[in-house]
């Protein structure tokens, strides 16, 4: 099982985690409160984890145009 980084606005893939290597704790995903780990976590139909985050363009495009979260995808 592998722990992939996507982006939840333009879905970019960010990199992969091989999980044998590390552990969800040692990520800090047990600090996340159920909610949070609600909208950030998925997994996969392959047993993967997905951990949904913000890529540095989409961040850089919210600080500049906060008003673009109002919408459903910031990239139209």
């Amino acid at each position: 099982m592998a722990i992939h980084y996507v982006c939840r606005h333009c879905g970019h893939a960010l990199g992969s985690i091989d999980q044998k290597l590390v552990t969800e704790e040692s990520l800090g995903f047990h600090h996340l409160t159920h909610a949070e780990r609600e909208s950030m976590i998925t997994y996969r139909e392959d047993g993967d984890l997905q951990a949904n985050v913000i890529c540095e363009h989409c961040q850089e495009t919210i600080n500049r145009h906060p008003e673009l979260l109002l919408q459903s995808s910031i990239l139209q």
